[in-house]
């Protein structure tokens, strides 16, 4: 089951579709879903879960917390939107198409790919930009 939930004003649209999406990438995967929660917050909230879970006083887009266990794709995905509005800049894109690659990247690290090498981060760049490629909505 997946969930979406905000703790700012930020509303998912078509989130059914979303959804189905999501779904659609973790069985594409061979893998199964468990239970997957989306939080969308602002940059004041994910900093202070950053500095607490984490300890890094940093922004970030996306904290996420992994309990998948084997194949069971299961665990807690927290979205900044103001950092998503904000990569929309950086990354020349559109605000949905940003978020859409921040939701799918969590999903692709409880699939197993990393990205702290060049090589991995090229792997999953490529993951992302193939599931992005998919959506029908």
């Amino acid at each position: 089951m997946i969930t979406i939930n905000s703790v700012n004003d930020f509303v998912l649209t078509d989130d059914q579709l979303v959804i189905k999406w999501i779904e659609f990438v973790i069985h594409h995967e061979n893998k199964e879903l468990g239970e997957i929660d989306y939080v969308f917050c602002g940059d004041d909230f994910l900093l202070e879960m950053n500095i607490k879970t984490l300890k890094h006083n940093t922004l970030t887009d996306i904290i996420s917390f992994d309990y998948t266990i084997q194949d069971i794709i299961s665990g807690d995905i927290y979205i900044s939107t103001d950092r998503v509005d904000d990569n929309t800049t950086h990354f020349n894109t559109g605000f949905m198409d940003e978020l859409h690659r921040v939701m799918i990247h969590g999903i692709m690290h409880y699939c197993g790919y990393k990205d702290k090498s060049p090589e991995e981060k090229n792997i999953m760049r490529a993951k992302e930009d193939y599931y992005l490629s998919l959506r029908t909505f």
